[in-house]
């Protein structure tokens, strides 16, 4: 029999994607959209275990675990929330909170903690299946890291919450947020992007809202605009850390209500559209500089995923050079080696050009070295030179890159390789 899983947020896309997460880990699941709503259904229901937010209308969640205690004692209830106090924390776990996470949630580190109340720590509900290879036309993920990081989009693209990406210029955020729309509900409908560093910031607003005739100069008829363009489907704002300060408001608004204003008029009108959004600046420095909203940042970063440079999953550096050659091209041994040890600080963007460059400049099905850019012909190798030192922030890290290799991204098992628990583990990772 399926554990039960009661799931509790007064925000409907975090109710679903937890319920959805647990779900694809074997639990059954039921959600409530307040306290007072979840006392009403375990009239009729007995669940396993609460998975409740901390701060909603009505009833917290703190209150709730006090009166579930009253009639419950041995109820397993699991508390999250995007405000971290120490306080609320230590009241929790006395009150008997089997754990106590903080949005935005590791969706591995939910089963976890969820099926550590249960007592399944070694057994019990089973990891979802394969990604659908049709999902996977054109993706490649050899390494553990991207196989971990497809997996959990995988899981993500399920439900509407907001997304938000992050990695180096060029690592491929755009082909996550394809592959995300892709592998969601709303993949038959369009999937819109726009970079916001490439458009001219008094134009922005009608880009991404639309306009009424007349609203400025040149204004000769209404626009829709992108928002509304995408509805049903995906809107991707790419180099989200270079939107003006004067629009975030607008768009802030915009996630909230799912409610847009054209530029010129005084009327909203209503959109149905999943925001994907990406940037390759850390968007918490940004904030601490005044140059980024931070309740905008808190709505974007719901679920967060950093894509690792391509120098960190070297396994993907050859399978991706193929895809880039096409059929009639292969690589020397030589070749291989070379891209294989070359750094890549253009990442995916550079590996592009530079495989476009050498399909071009070779007579023959064989790209040899000297087709290939002197850049990275003379590059520097991937490892450091032996005489470095590494400072002991540099050497932790390292440990828990290979014990995230040796496990596929499995934080769990690769916490248990280093002697120190999971929550540890998730902390170091955030610090690191």
């Amino acid at each position: 029999m399926k554990p039960l899983a009661l799931v509790i947020d007064d925000e409907e896309s975090y109710r679903r994607l937890y319920a959805d997460s647990l779900a694809a880990a074997g639990f059954e699941t039921r959600t409530a959209d307040s306290a007072l709503a979840a006392r009403e259904a375990m009239v009729s229901i007995a669940p396993s275990i609460i998975v409740s937010d901390v701060r909603m209308p009505g009833m917290d969640g703190i209150s709730f675990l006090r009166e579930v205690r009253e009639s419950s004692p041995d109820l397993p209830f699991l508390l999250i929330t995007a405000f971290a106090d120490v306080r609320d924390a230590v009241k929790a776990l006395k009150l008997g909170a089997v754990d106590y996470l903080e949005k935005p949630v590791d969706l591995d580190e939910l089963v976890a903690a969820a099926r550590d109340g249960l007592g399944l720590r070694g057994s019990g509900p089973a990891a979802p299946g394969d990604i659908p290879a049709a999902l996977l036309k054109g993706v490649v993920a050899e390494s553990p890291l991207s196989k971990a990081l497809f997996r959990d989009a995988f899981k993500v693209a399920a439900s509407d919450v907001t997304v938000l990406i992050t990695g180096e210029s060029g690592v491929g955020k755009e082909v996550l947020a394809n592959f995300i729309h892709a592998a969601s509900p709303r993949a038959k409908a369009a999937f819109v992007a726009l970079n916001c560093a490439a458009v001219p910031s008094q134009i922005l607003a009608s880009e991404l809202f639309g306009h009424v005739k007349g609203a400025f100069t040149g204004a000769m008829a209404n626009r829709d605009g992108l928002f509304r363009s995408a509805s049903g489907g995906t809107f991707f704002l790419d180099e989200i850390g270079d939107m003006p300060m004067a629009l975030q408001p607008s768009l802030l608004r915009a996630i909230e209500t799912g409610r847009v204003t054209p530029v010129g008029s005084d009327r909203e009108v209503a959109v149905d559209t999943r925001l994907v959004a990406s940037t390759n600046k850390r968007l918490e420095s940004e904030v601490a500089a005044g140059n980024f909203r931070q309740d905008l940042f808190y709505r974007l970063n719901v679920i967060a995923f950093e894509i690792p440079p391509l120098r960190e999953r070297r396994e993907d550096i050859l399978p991706l050079a193929r895809l880039f050659l096409g059929e009639g091209k292969r690589l020397s041994l030589s070749s291989g080696d070379i891209i294989t040890n070359y750094q890549w600080p253009g990442n995916v963007r550079e590996l592009a050009n530079a495989m476009a460059r050498a399909g071009i400049l070779s007579n023959t099905e064989v790209v040899l070295p000297e087709h290939l850019p002197p850049s990275v012909r003379s590059g520097p190798a991937a490892a450091p030179p032996a005489a470095e030192l590494k400072t002991m922030e540099e050497l932790e890290l390292d440990a828990i890159r290979d014990a995230l290799l040796k496990t596929g991204g499995n934080r769990t098992k690769a916490a248990e390789l280093l002697g120190i628990s999971r929550r540890t583990m998730v902390y170091k990772l955030k610090r690191l």
